[in-house]
């Protein structure tokens, strides 16, 4: 039985890309902009994570009712309440955004004293955390440099396989996703935690791969048709790579998908923003990273 590859769009595509470059351009920058005049303004929303607070764990002898539970806690006004399952339905993680040290012992056991009073559990208080600012600052410098060293690690790689002209393209898609990224999650108001800095990593990382799949090919045509415009050479490698790219880009939003009406609370903010994340990188990837490059000159290329 002969196998035939899946393709969404046929093998002699002509869309102009490069047509369309300015107008891409423009709007990059104006979201970029607003991206940064957002943050500035409306900052983030810092999960306990950063932001500090008490974390508590809890295994109860029967399953518990979560709404209710949740409600009862918010009425004792000490904080925002994140309250949610993990591992199994008996388990219980119950987040409590506090700033300050001042009276923790009194609002730890206000939250236990509510749960015994309003439930007939047999609860069992398996960790009681207190994360503070100061340690919160310490993770956000640790995120930022986790960012940092990570750009550098990718442009490194890139200034190695390709020529440095690819690594100035790959550098402005990686900002552009980032700070694209950065201004869905202050204007949609998730929670800005650890897993946070996971998606944004991941979205670093799935934006590098697709811009990888587009170089090798306009490299290798560059080569082949050393006496076509690099525009032509940018528009036909894109096109050649098409298919490819919306089935990578369908198959793992799809998966990504299941993470948003499946995953719960606990990993919402990292589902949402990977989501939002793929879409830009590959935005970038097509209409940012590889239409830049016309910026260079590629006559000595070997």
């Amino acid at each position: 039985m002969q196998l035939f590859p899946l393709k969404i769009f046929p093998s002699n595509t002509n869309f102009d890309f490069m047509r369309v470059k300015n107008l891409n351009y423009a709007l990059s920058v104006f979201l970029f902009i607003l991206s940064l005049v957002w943050i500035g303004i409306y900052k983030f929303n810092f999960g306990i994570d950063f932001a500090g607070g008490i974390s508590m764990e809890l295994r109860i002898n029967q399953t518990p009712d979560l709404a209710k539970m949740r409600m009862i806690l918010n009425e004792l006004n000490i904080g925002e309440i994140v309250l949610q399952n993990f591992g199994s339905d008996k388990d219980i993680s119950i987040r409590a955004g506090i700033s300050s040290e001042e009276n923790l012992m009194h609002n730890i056991e206000l939250i236990k004293s509510a749960l015994k009073q309003n439930f007939p559990y047999e609860i069992e208080y398996r960790k009681v955390d207190f994360v503070g600012p100061q340690v919160g600052n310490q993770m956000i410098q640790s995120g930022i440099m986790a960012m940092l060293l990570s750009f550098l690690s990718i442009m490194v790689y890139i200034w190695i396989r390709f020529e440095w002209q690819f690594g100035i393209g790959v550098l402005a898609a990686l900002i552009h996703d980032a700070v694209l990224s950065l201004g869905f999650l202050s204007a949609t108001k998730l929670d800005f935690n650890l897993s946070t800095i996971a998606a944004i990593l991941t979205i670093i990382g799935y934006s590098v791969n697709d811009t990888v799949v587009i170089y090798d090919r306009i490299r290798e045509n560059l080569r082949k048709y050393n006496k076509k415009t690099i525009g032509t050479i940018i528009n036909m490698s894109v096109n050649e790579t098409l298919s490819r790219t919306t089935i990578t880009v369908f198959t793992t939003l799809l998966a990504n998908l299941a993470l948003i009406l499946y995953g719960g609370e606990a990993i919402k903010s990292f589902s949402v923003l990977v989501f939002f994340g793929i879409l830009i990188g590959t935005y970038s990837s097509i209409f940012i990273s590889a239409p830049i490059i016309t910026l260079f000159n590629f006559k000595n290329l070997k």
